[in-house]
């Protein structure tokens, strides 16, 4: 068994319990109006002001509801951004101020997407409207595209990637945040971190399950689960951060392989230390705001076509 009371320091274990006094371990027992207004609140505890000289607003992309957020000077690429929330929860204002930040850190245009949410919509509902915001976006904006996410939102991100490698848009690179992209149930980080906190792989399940509804499971379907593609060829450069204490580790570490083995530039990187929704921690956790610059250094590298872990394009 993992020994949390070693591996995570005092200020990450200070978040975890200060995340579990909105979001309690027991949340995915609730019904779905009560686990969307707890985790809203607990977004909010978390919130922080946007950075001076952002120009914010909301506007629908492909039918898809989203916040621009735009630099004085945006440039040199376009970050469409999907949040986490296991499919279920989260939305515009959850992952607002993370996306205020990166947008100002990277000096680059960011489009937050409010795709439809589980049970109400099934899959493929969600892989839908992140692909009809990114046909959108590049259509408004043309130029390097980046797709980004969180979580479920990393999910998207990699799915969308997949799919327009095939039909179009071009995307110029990914950065996926302790992603879940549909791998066995038997990893080694589902394994030992079944009963981590912030996530556990009872949580996992529900989320998985709540998607698709009873026997609705689908195989070979890469656009639900990016892991279960056949070809990796020809997708753009990836960057995957994982945190170490997280069920879903295994499964970044695993999709950056089967890129590389595949000829595509991809990374991945464990943060040590680290649990699953840190994003929320970067302003108390000396190891999240680490994980967060990095994350916005990669977005910046790609934007500006490097490789961050190898150089030029």
């Amino acid at each position: 068994m993992t020994d949390y009371q070693t591996l995570l320091d005092d200020e990450t274990r200070a978040f975890i319990a200060r995340s579990d006094s909105f979001y309690p371990p027991d949340t995915a027992t609730k019904t779905i109006a009560e686990q969307r207004a707890v985790y809203d609140r607990m977004c909010q505890a978390f919130d922080a002001p946007h950075p001076p000289g952002l120009t914010v607003q909301d506007a629908p992309m492909g039918g898809v509801p989203c916040r621009i957020y735009e630099p004085a000077k945006p440039g040199p690429a376009t970050i469409l951004y999907f949040h986490g929330g296991g499919f279920v929860v989260g939305g515009l204002e959850s992952h607002d101020a993370i996306c205020a930040e990166l947008s100002a850190l990277t000096g680059c245009r960011l489009i937050s997407a409010d795709y439809r949410l589980a049970p109400e919509h099934k899959h493929p509902a969600q892989f839908d409207d992140a692909l009809a915001a990114t046909r959108a976006v590049a259509a408004r904006w043309p130029g390097r595209l980046l797709l980004a996410g969180d979580s479920a939102g990393g999910n998207l991100a990699a799915a969308v990637a997949q799919a327009a490698r095939r039909h179009g848009p071009q995307i110029g690179g990914v950065v996926l945040v302790y992603p879940g992209l549909g791998g066995p149930p038997d990893t080694a980080s589902m394994t030992a971190h079944a009963h981590a906190p912030m996530l556990s792989a009872s949580d996992v399940a529900f989320y998985h399950d709540i998607r698709f509804g009873p026997g609705g499971h689908p195989k070979a379907d890469p656009t639900a689960a990016p892991l279960q593609d056949t070809d990796f060829r020809g997708l753009p450069p990836t960057l995957i951060h994982v945190a170490e204490a997280d069920p879903l580790a295994s499964e970044g570490e695993l999709y950056a392989q089967r890129l590389r083995a595949a000829g595509v530039p991809a990374l991945s990187v464990t943060d040590k230390g680290l649990v699953h929704g840190h994003l929320r921690a970067r302003h108390s956790v000396g190891r999240a705001r680490t994980s967060f610059d990095a994350i916005a250094k990669g977005l910046t590298a790609l934007a500006q076509g490097q490789i961050p872990w190898r150089g030029a394009l």
